[in-house]
């Protein structure tokens, strides 16, 4: 088994990482191509294999991980047509590039997985969401599905659902950074130490989400238990209801959506 990855950035280190750490294939297994040839040093350091090119890359590989950006899709495709057997596994990480434009680009009617993942993936804490598309095998996409469990949890949809599931997990992070920073910014104006404040902050966010998890509550219920009638969290929950947080909040995942089928292939 040779897993290539075309693309040695932050997503695919973190990919790579978790295998590693995980154990899940030995580094002689994974074979890596980057232009940047720093990138390549880096992994060569750990004993896997690089590659000179993407053509040698997808040459080589039983499931290739495309972890570049969709605009440089069409030219990567383009190069390693000709290389590309016909059984090996295309993963693609790519926000809007569908399964469909992958085999048209790539001339067959290759098996594609795709996937959205995160960034905390570089901490072992990612949340991907994955399809299953045509020609795919059961033991294929499980195969492909362990590559990301490695690194965080897993959870299966329709490509139907794949560009709109990019605001669920994909882009959320940067939600939670920008509460985050509003919350510790008001702790600096009225004179709490901001360390301190965004310590506080992110403990209470993990603590939340294993609420979220593990309660067995619904989000309406956990809302209830922390607003006392006549208290101060409820007069907060107001302020944000007069400024269409809820809303807000879904308009701009609506918006990732959107961008999503704009750039979508």
């Amino acid at each position: 088994m040779t897993i290539s990855f075309i693309g040695a950035g932050n997503m695919a280190t973190a990919i790579i990482n978790g295998i590693l750490k995980a154990k899940a294939y030995s580094p002689q297994e994974l074979l890596v191509f980057d232009i940047d040839q720093n990138k390549l040093q880096t992994f060569k350091s750990q004993g896997l294999q690089t590659a000179n090119s993407a053509e040698q890359a997808a040459k080589m590989a039983d499931i290739l991980v495309l972890a570049i950006k969709p605009q440089t899709y069409p030219d990567v495709l383009a190069e390693i047509k000709n290389s590309v057997a016909p059984t090996t596994v295309i993963v693609t990480i790519a926000a809007g590039i569908s399964s469909d434009y992958i085999r048209q680009a790539l001339g067959q009617n290759a098996p594609v997985v795709r996937v959205m993942p995160n960034t905390p993936l570089l901490l072992g804490c990612g949340a991907s969401a994955l399809c299953k598309t045509q020609n795919v095998t059961q033991q294929q996409f499980e195969v492909a599905r362990n590559l990301f469990a490695c690194s965080g949890i897993t959870e299966v949809l329709d490509e139907a659902q794949m560009n709109a599931v990019i605001a669920v997990n994909g882009s959320s992070p940067a939600y939670v950074y920008l509460f985050a920073k509003a919350a510790s910014d008001y702790a600096a104006d009225v004179g709490i130490d901001q360390t301190t404040a965004l310590r506080l902050f992110c403990q209470t966010l993990i603590g939340s989400a294993k609420m979220l998890i593990n309660s067995g509550d619904t989000p309406d219920e956990l809302i209830k238990k922390v607003c006392s009638p006549g208290g101060t969290t409820i007069a907060a929950m107001n302020k944000l209801d007069e400024r269409g947080f809820y809303n807000s909040v879904k308009d701009a995942m609506a918006a990732c959506t959107a961008r999503a089928e704009e750039l979508g292939k």
